[in-house]
């Protein structure tokens, strides 16, 4: 299956190449890092859900837990609590700065080892956690890992696969996430009631993705762009000829040593990213990273178990719910991958607004109106109602807002910027997380039912930024991005200069 990359010209050329086993094997062990972050996501709400955990570690929260008839919303709203779960976020915003440089100077490949390195010393540290302290920099190191994983992995999956599935390769980090979620929920779910150290094991399991990273990260290649960057020419193409699976090469190779050549020029990736001419995929990225969080998706994720708690299910039919979202979460990310190349991103993103809109706003009412602070649960049928509205919710999510919220900023910077640009990225989409998730409990226990028509407002604000703001994307080549989406876009193109950008670079 040949590759095809398009000019600044618009002339596509052809270059050989086949999707070969090694380039296969090399995402799927890159894509671990995904599922490790996707698993540290959805296993801290669980955990926390755990009596054995809360007597252990938070016994004022245990003592609050035992006494929900006093408010339904406010038994878990304890700051050291949400600071075990968003701890990791705020050492992955640190961290995506550092990973940014390392990735550049040092390449894809040993990023991603350092990534795997930092998850296992916090998968000690939260496993065999004696106090707090300790919990907590397990989780720091593990937001270390996650800032290294969700730098390097990415522009991995982008450099390393042919370009006409780019798309859907890069999205399999985003698939591999969604799979660590529900491995994390089914782990809770059965080691709920094993007393008193099941919460110990849903912690270690963490270590198996972990070791296989770490070993795996040691098997795959560096990507032929990484290496032609920092001048190791010979390698570079010795690469490019194995993942490929041909000999003829030359012509993907010179066009990535012509890009890196180009990309060379620029001394100050930083100051070229805050000149206005990069201004439309930076503002892009950063909005798309607030937007994800601001959906209500990660507090749904984290503290599900919580959820369903509040609304009147028990300990393990609430992980239990939990574990239908993840499959939900895990089979609408691989629509996702079979659509965004045929459909496009916009009518995806605009397509969810509505759907997690109404499906926010139905929860909203139900908990309004049947959900007091004081006194009874919901219904069986009301709070069976809320999963559904969940799964559909996160449905909408799976095949929009997650995957292309990491896929939209990959192929939109171009390479003098993409690493610096991306980390830009990753670092908002980390602060946003760690805002979320260190306020959702206290925001549920003040603002009650009011929380999802809070997410829902911002829905609103996300649909109107993708209808006016949001250019469609789908095919249009990075070197292709200025003339064929800047310049004709009503906004942006007052941003972009005729002799501030390069509309000839071939990149791959």
């Amino acid at each position: 299956m040949p590759a095809v990359v398009v000019s600044g010209s618009g002339e596509n050329q052809e270059f050989e190449g086949r999707i070969t086993l090694y380039v296969t094997v090399c995402v799927i062990i890159a894509a671990f890092g995904g599922l490790m972050f996707g698993y540290d996501v959805g296993i801290s709400g669980g955990v926390t859900s755990m009596d054995d955990f809360l007597k252990k570690f938070f016994p004022v929260v245990y003592k609050k837990k035992q006494h929900a008839h006093e408010n339904n919303y406010c038994k878990y709203d304890n700051q050291s609590l949400q600071l075990f779960t968003s701890s990791l976020y705020i050492a992955a915003l640190i961290a995506s700065f550092v990973a940014s440089k390392v990735c550049s100077k040092a390449g894809r490949k040993p990023t991603v080892q350092i990534a795997s390195i930092f998850f296992l010393i916090g998968v000690v540290l939260t496993a065999g956690g004696l106090n707090i302290e300790m919990i907590i920099f397990g989780r720091i190191f593990l937001g270390f890992g996650v800032g290294f994983a969700n730098q390097a992995v990415p522009l991995f999956l982008s450099e390393i696969a042919p370009t006409n599935i780019r798309g859907a390769l890069n999205i399999s980090f985003q698939l591999f996430i969604t799979i660590g979620i529900l491995l994390s929920n089914l782990v809770n779910y059965f080691t709920a009631n094993i007393h008193p150290h099941g919460w110990r094991i849903s912690l270690g399991i963490a270590g198996i993705p972990a070791s296989m990273l770490c070993v795996g990260s040691i098997l795959i290649c560096e990507t032929p762009t990484s290496l032609i960057e920092r001048h190791k020419f010979e390698k570079g193409r010795k690469v490019l000829r194995k993942i490929r699976g041909v000999e003829n090469v030359d012509d993907e190779f010179d066009s990535i040593v012509h890009a890196c050549e180009m990309a060379r020029q620029v001394k100050d990736p930083f100051r070229k990213l805050m000149k206005p001419v990069s201004r439309p995929p930076l503002v892009i990225a950063v909005c798309l990273q607030i937007f994800q969080q601001f959906t209500g998706i990660n507090a749904v994720m984290f503290y599900a178990p919580v959820l369903f708690q509040t609304v009147g299910f028990g300990n393990d039919a609430a992980l239990l719910s939990s574990v239908i979202t993840g499959l939900v979460n895990v089979f609408s990310t691989i629509i996702s991958i079979y659509l965004v190349d045929k459909a496009g991103r916009r009518i995806l993103l605009l397509e969810a607004c509505v759907q997690m809109l109404i499906s926010q706003v139905i929860i909203g009412i139900i908990l309004f109106k049947g959900l007091k602070a004081t006194g009874a649960n919901l219904s069986k049928g009301e709070a069976i109602f809320v999963v559904v509205l969940v799964c559909t919710f996160v449905m909408g999510f799976a095949w929009s807002w997650g995957p292309l919220g990491w896929l939209i900023p990959s192929e939109t910077f171009p390479l003098e910027t993409r690493s610096v640009g991306f980390a830009f990225a990753v670092s908002t989409n980390m602060l946003f997380t760690f805002v979320i998730a260190q306020a959702f409990l206290s925001m549920l226990c003040k603002m009650q039912a009011g929380i999802f028509f809070f997410f829902a407002a911002w829905i609103i604000i996300m649909g109107v930024f993708t209808w006016f703001l949001l250019p469609e994307t789908k095919g249009v080549p990075v070197d292709s991005m200025v003339d064929k989406v800047w310049k004709q876009h009503w906004l942006w193109r007052s941003f972009v200069a005729e002799d501030e950008f390069r509309t000839d670079v071939k990149v791959v």
